[in-house]
């Protein structure tokens, strides 16, 4: 695998290494030794699978709060994405900071999310579907969002979304986040 990291630190674009022959190609997608020698320690609990029948339907932005935070790892599986990531890490140099990310089921590129980001995305083609790893289980009362067109934030989509569930419309804006822990 290739991994080049990004400009928000700890976050990775993966690209697999393909073996081709006349078969077509082999690579690996996932190896826990290749992730570890970048400092990702992610042993993936759960596999989660998004179906999106609609062009410019948005999702997002979404993360977990303490103890539950999630680094996940997303590929587009069908049809294409435009992945977005933002540094919720109050300690860091780029919080606060987005990055945007095609990912399309042709170049089986990854995005590697870490902890403390929130992530969405908005398909770029009819009926695309999106794979994530995730390091933690989903936690209902730890689940939160921000809304994906925050003005202080300033995420630039690449086109305008035409399906958003009333939940994502819900999020509040950056200034306005929770606290970063939840009792229980």
């Amino acid at each position: 695998m290739i991994f080049t990291e990004t400009e928000l630190a700890g976050a990775f674009i993966i690209d697999v290494e393909r073996m081709s022959d006349e078969r077509g190609f082999f690579a690996r997608s996932w190896c826990e030794d290749e992730f570890a020698a970048h400092g990702i320690l992610m042993p993936p609990l759960q596999a989660n699978v998004s179906s999106n029948p609609t062009k410019g339907t948005l999702r997002g932005m979404h993360f977990q709060l303490a103890p539950h935070e999630e680094t996940k790892l997303v590929r587009c599986t069908r049809g294409a994405i435009y992945d977005v990531i933002v540094d919720l890490r109050e300690e860091s140099p780029t919080y606060g900071q987005w990055l945007g990310v095609e990912l399309t089921a042709d170049s089986f590129r990854m995005l590697f999310v870490p902890a403390r980001f929130a992530h969405g995305f908005i398909t770029l083609t009819d009926n695309t579907d999106v794979c994530y790893q995730v390091s933690a289980k989903y936690a209902p009362g730890s689940e939160r969002g921000l809304r994906w067109d925050d003005p202080a934030i300033g995420i630039k989509w690449p086109l305008k979304p035409v399906l958003v569930s009333e939940k994502d419309r819900s999020h509040p804006g950056f200034e306005l986040r929770v606290p970063e822990e939840v009792s229980g």
